[in-house]
């Protein structure tokens, strides 16, 4: 890094505000936060006013005058009983009209609807909002999208002294869990931490019990981010120019971040435990690389991804078998007619299920075949999405497969959980060659 950079956090968050209001960004204003509910109350209803106009209309027709307030007193009702996450997914109803508080973008181009729905969204960085309802404590950066509030960023710098770890220590003992944006899965969905050196993130904050990801890309085969090309910009660069930009952000928020439920008993009594699962660099970065290249290439290619124990491989199948089975290519037409997941894990089939289920709110997207492999042809006969079977019963399929029409399958191979090195395996290769996966 070059003497070229002014050393301070300011010229730091400045840098970031530039560079994404540059680039489909708006810069939102502290005074318009309200840190009572912890959201932009005129960006929020600004948004579905102009892109639900009968809706709202309707609206006004029960509420009159007193609209924009019963509305968000509506949206926060629903914020705390479901939470931001499923909010911003899948919208509220409101006396019978729903609306949407953003639109994803679509998985193919044909219907021109949707994607202008998609381009009106507006992404707002705003730089130090005060949040707290008891002081005037303030955060530094505050990512919204559409008047929500989806992310907080605390920034450090090498030059005054502090990095990330006193970002870490800022949010666990200076902003307080309880404070409205701040709460679990029903506001802020993210907490990052990042310096011109590393980015660390949490979805949930606990005080002094937080723990912090690292959400780096890895440098020389260990931790951290390499330097920059020309070593004239911040190591970190990469997390505001391409993991913010917009189309990055909200499928991450669209088709990444999961809400995992967790039961477990003491004495007799069922508990839930919950945790928001937001994408390592590596699972995010593994994910699209194999989705973009599919989309070009189409099927029969190959691929291998290397997890290292406890580094999130069962959510990357997730996702990855999720984006594949609805991946168009630039023709329009559906690259895979079904995701073929091979595993011996229960773990995973639960897994999958739930993360599909908050992606589509559809039941029947994934089929567990656990019988015998007729079972498995005659799910991949029905069309299922996405099939989870074992490798032991994935080779004898074929014989059931004669009288299916050619077929483009995407398989998934689950190796570590499997054994590999045996029979099944071989068979598993000889039903793979020759034919179009």
């Amino acid at each position: 890094m070059t003497n070229n950079f002014i050393h301070t956090e300011a010229t730091f968050e400045s840098a970031i505000i530039e560079h994404l209001c540059s680039n489909g960004w708006g810069e939102g204003s502290d005074e318009n936060f309200s840190r009572d509910t912890a959201l932009d109350k005129g960006a929020v209803v600004d948004f579905v006013k102009s892109t639900q106009i009968s809706g709202w209309k309707k609206l006004e027709e029960y509420y009159k005058e007193d609209t924009g307030n019963k509305f968000i007193q509506r949206l926060i009702k629903e914020l705390e009983l479901r939470g931001m996450l499923e909010v911003l997914r899948h919208g509220i109803t409101d006396s019978g009209v729903r609306f949407n508080l953003a639109y994803f973008k679509p998985d193919s181009g044909l219907n021109p609807e949707t994607t202008e729905l998609y381009n009106k969204n507006t992404l707002y960085i705003t730089r130090q909002v005060h949040f707290s309802t008891k002081n005037n404590k303030s955060i530094d950066l505050l990512l919204s999208l559409n008047g929500l509030p989806v992310a907080t960023i605390e920034l450090k710098n090498h030059f005054t002294g502090q990095a990330v770890r006193d970002a870490m220590e800022q949010y666990m003992t200076s902003r307080d869990p309880k404070e409205p944006l701040f709460q679990f899965k029903k506001r802020a969905l993210v907490h990052f931490t990042l310096d011109p050196d590393d980015v660390y993130f949490t979805t949930k904050l606990e005080s002094t019990a937080t723990r912090f990801f690292p959400f780096n890309k890895g440098y020389k085969g260990g931790a951290g981010n390499p330097p920059s090309k020309d070593y004239t910009t911040y190591r970190t660069a990469y997390f505001w120019e391409e993991i913010l930009s917009k189309d990055s952000l909200l499928e991450i928020i669209g088709r990444f971040m999961h809400l995992k439920q967790e039961k477990y008993t003491v004495d007799g009594k069922k508990f839930y435990k919950e945790s928001l699962l937001f994408p390592r660099y590596h699972q995010l970065d593994s994910v699209r690389k194999i989705t973009a290249h599919a989309k070009e290439k189409g099927p029969g290619k190959n691929y291998l991804v290397q997890h290292s124990a406890g580094s999130g491989k069962s959510n990357s199948i997730a996702w990855l078998a999720y984006r594949l089975s609805s991946l168009f290519n630039k023709e329009e037409k559906k690259v895979f007619d079904s995701v073929i997941v091979v595993t011996d894990r229960n773990v995973l089939d639960q897994q999958l299920q739930s993360t599909i289920y908050q992606f589509e709110h559809r039941t029947g997207v994934v089929k567990k075949v656990d019988e015998d492999a007729k079972q498995l042809a005659e799910s991949i006969a029905s069309g299922i999405n996405i099939i989870i079977t074992t490798l032991q019963k994935f080779p004898y399929a074929l014989k059931h497969l004669s009288e299916i029409p050619d077929r483009n399958y995407a398989v998934i191979i689950d190796e570590a959980h499997s054994s590999q090195g045996g029979e099944a395996s071989r068979k598993m290769t000889e039903a793979l060659v020759g034919n179009n996966t």
